[in-house]
Order: structure tokens, then C-alpha cells, then sequence
């Protein structure tokens, strides 16, 4: 099951909790970039968050 994470809304400016997010990989300046994506709720962007390498190989 995954884990409850906080994402920030920039659009609204809102903090918002979601269970539903999925791992994104990026590469920028030549390093691998690692992101949870959760649907923010009410609207149809997303929200994207910053997480650690382990944790998104641990949630893959």
C-alpha cells in the first residue's frame, strides 16, 4: 500500500494529501531526477514533488 504524501498546489497555493501519486524519472543537468505525480483534487493539473532515489525505487 502506499504511503499518504503531502503535495503543495502552485496553481490554488494549497497543501493537498493524496495515496493516489505515481513515480516519474527526469533527467536534468546530467543527473537522474525523481518525482511523485498526484491529480490535484477539484482540478485537472497535477502536482509534482521532489522525492529521495530510495524512496522511488522502494515505490516503483
Amino acid at each position: 500500500m502506499k504511503s499518504e504524501l503531502e503535495f503543495f498546489d502552485v496553481k490554488s497555493r494549497s497543501k493537498f494529501k493524496s495515496v493516489d501519486w505515481r513515480i516519474e524519472t527526469r533527467e536534468a543537468k546530467g543527473k537522474k531526477r525523481f518525482f511523485a505525480v498526484a491529480k490535484v483534487p477539484g482540478a485537472a493539473h497535477e502536482a509534482w514533488r521532489i522525492v529521495k532515489e530510495d524512496f522511488a525505487k522502494a515505490n516503483a
